[in-house]
């Protein structure tokens, strides 16, 4: 047994609902329902690193001052969806599930590039973001229905590789069709690629179905508990979203709703240990410490990939005068977690340990940030690639292993809750990542911009993000003043992620080194399709 595995009272008994992975090579149906998977991960990755370099010019154009809810409305709404869409996919099955978030995805991106104002476009990140988190859930729930906690890391490696070539081609097409003033196509174009991983999913995604009618199951879900996420997790992104920016931090407008959405998580918590009678997120699922601490890491590490991935663009637009395609490349820097997503899950399949890969990583990512605070808005672009790379690969790292100290401890009739609540938790922890980026730069700006600039801009500070692209044609001295307070801005973020960094690593300390699991649960599982349907068959000869 490797040294960094420990016996502990964290490890659960499996229950014996369970098939040993000693079964033969994987067969046509697994890689049909990977490929299908990897296509509607695609679709979800390539709208979340596309939009981040278009945003100041869609703002410019909608003549918006909202530009913080473009991001939020699509965090907050794929936040708010998740738990129900683990609740959808164990009631009516995985393929309809998927089929229902690929359609969202669609409608929402059709809204978004029929867009004429600021208002329709929230609307339609709104709706898009339901499908794009479900896609995101669904997408790593039936990999676990499929593989085993052992081998998983190297099927979650493919993963890795579909999320790399849309990092490196969805900031350059945003940015190329924001140039061009077709930034309307970002979100057309997701529509054929989306029709074509639907069509691939229906024809190829064979899993098994659940029993019962429809009303049957839908009396199966926990809508108390999907009521409470969803006011809980909007009280508190209305919160995030005007603090410092419509109103001071410590204005009841601002308290009240942060308080309220707080305390609404926790009582949703205490409601699905106590008194749900389908719970989402069964009491077992946060009852030890290695899932803990696999939350809470999950929790930090992806306020800083979020907010690396907006902010990153307005450095280098606002301050280098990048143009939208350009900082798109740029952005590739950060692309350098792919890899590092990929090389984590091989070597945690390797090693059978997961702790070092992400101590590492915690490692890596207080260094990237502590070297991107160091940025000024006439420091090299080299330097701010170089030190997105650094940033990247430790992203990557721990975006690769948090399931491990989730999972590890816990049976794996509880993939589905287990998985679902990791990912609420990341997505939840997207709208602290976007809105505190936003609001700390917003304020930096309130303090550093010119008073006669701030005089030009009587929407407030928020609409100085639509006036990004214009910034090239101000007089010298002022355009020099406004880069300036976008780089002072952005280095009082980057500390702000240092110290969020730092949390993540005391939070790695809580984690076990604990045995994977080499059993995947049978009631998900292809075997089991497989022997309803000879079950099916026996019936018809007899």
């Amino acid at each position: 047994m490797p040294p960094d595995i420990q016996s502990s009272t964290d490890v659960t008994v499996a229950t014996p609902n369970v098939a040993p992975t000693s079964r033969p090579p994987k067969g046509l149906d697994f890689w049909l329902i990977l490929v299908s998977l990897c296509i509607t991960l695609w679709l979800y990755a390539l709208e979340l690193t596309a939009v981040s370099t278009a945003l100041p010019t869609i703002a410019s154009a909608l003549h918006a001052t909202q530009f913080v809810w473009v991001g939020s409305a699509y965090a907050l709404a794929s936040t708010a969806f998740l738990p129900m869409s683990g609740g959808l996919a164990e009631v009516f099955g995985r393929k309809p599930a998927v089929l229902l978030c690929i359609f969202l995805f669609s409608a929402g991106s059709a809204i978004c590039g029929a867009a004429q104002n600021m208002d329709m476009m929230i609307a339609g990140r709104t709706v898009q973001g339901l499908g794009g988190g479900g896609i995101q859930a669904l997408a790593y729930i039936i990999l676990a229905d499929l593989v085993s906690l052992e081998e998983r890391g190297v099927y979650t490696g493919i993963y890795g590789i579909t999320f790399c070539t849309a990092c490196f081609i969805g900031p350059v097409v945003g940015g190329s069709l924001a140039s061009q003033g077709s930034w309307r196509w970002l979100f057309y174009l997701n529509l054929p690629i989306a029709g074509l991983a639907a069509l691939v999913v229906f024809f190829c995604m064979h899993l098994p179905s659940p029993p019962g009618g429809f009303w049957q199951k839908v009396g199966r879900l926990d809508w108390i508990g999907n009521f409470m996420v969803v006011a809980s997790t909007t009280s508190c992104t209305i919160a995030l979203t005007w603090g410092g920016v419509i109103a001071p931090w410590n204005s009841a407008k601002v308290l009240v709703p942060l308080i309220l959405g707080l305390c609404g998580l926790l009582c949703f918590i205490f409601y699905e240990a106590k008194w749900a009678k389908y719970p989402l997120t069964p009491w077992a699922v946060i009852s030890n410490r290695t899932s803990i601490s696999g939350y809470l890491q999950t929790f930090f590490v992806a306020i800083i990939a979020l907010g690396s991935v907006y902010f990153i663009p307005v450095y280098y637009q606002a301050c280098k005068n990048a143009s939208p395609v350009r900082s798109g490349v740029l952005l590739l820097g950060l692309s350098s977690l792919a890899p590092a997503f990929i090389i984590a899950g091989v070597s945690v399949k390797r090693t059978l340990r997961y702790r070092p890969q992400m101590y590492l990583g915690w490692c890596l990512i207080m260094l990237g940030l502590g070297l991107m605070s160091t940025l000024k808005a006439d420091s090299t672009i080299a330097k701010a690639v170089g030190f997105s790379i650094l940033l990247g690969i430790g992203i990557g790292l721990e975006y690769s292993t948090t399931v491990f100290p989730v999972q590890a401890p816990l049976p794996v009739t509880l993939n589905a809750p287990s998985l679902a609540f990791l990912l609420f938790i990341r997505s939840f922890a997207t709208v602290w990542g976007i809105t505190i980026g936003s609001t700390v730069v917003q304020n930096q700006l309130n303090v550093h911009l010119p008073a006669q600039f701030l005089a030009q801009v009587p929407q407030g500070v928020s609409a100085t993000y639509a006036l990004i692209p214009q910034i090239p044609s101000f007089p010298p001295a002022e355009a020099e003043a406004v880069r300036e307070a976008f780089a002072n801005g952005l280095q009082v973020f980057w500390e702000v992620l240092i110290g969020i960094a730092g949390m993540g690593l005391l939070s790695s300390l809580l984690m076990k080194g604990l045995p994977l699991s080499s059993l995947t649960d049978e009631k998900w599982d292809l075997q089991q399709k497989q022997a309803f349907a000879e079950k099916e068959t026996e019936a018809l000869v007899d």
